[in-house]
């Protein structure tokens, strides 16, 4: 187990696999962690509040880490987590609120679109031109 923990937390420290797959499989390797990190709170004693928003969160990382999406898809997706992971309140459990807090990194960058797809930059929230003088 602290192995796997280990091999988590190398995957999201160093931006991933370098297998010449760039960006793409960057978001794949973000995607597996982030299910793993709250796979992982499925095996502690955590509150029971916190728990359903916990399961609803690693059920939507799963879908994420096992089908593929368009870079759209997965931004949803991710601020969806997101949203679960902040509402779920305390965990009371150490372990599990390490991995609440590796995944809440991970899918708030999955869900700003941080190296998500393409270049990572779909100009939507810039509007081009004009950023002001």
């Amino acid at each position: 187990m602290v192995v796997r923990l280990a091999a988590l937390l190398t995957v999201s420290d160093d931006g991933g696999r370098d297998d010449g797959g760039g960006p793409g499989s960057n978001t794949e390797d973000r995607l597996d962690a982030l299910h793993e990190h709250l796979a992982a709170t499925a095996e502690r004693p955590v509150a029971r509040a916190a728990s359903a928003h916990l399961g609803e969160a690693e059920a939507v990382a799963r879908d994420l880490a096992e089908r593929p999406a368009d870079p759209d898809t997965v931004r949803e997706r991710a601020g969806h987590v997101l949203r679960l992971l902040r509402e779920a309140g305390d965990t009371e459990d150490e372990a599990a609120d390490r991995h609440v807090a590796a995944a809440l990194d991970l899918a708030e960058e999955l869900a700003e679109g941080d190296g998500v797809g393409g270049d990572g930059d779909d100009g939507t929230d810039d509007g081009g031109a004009g950023g002001g003088s």
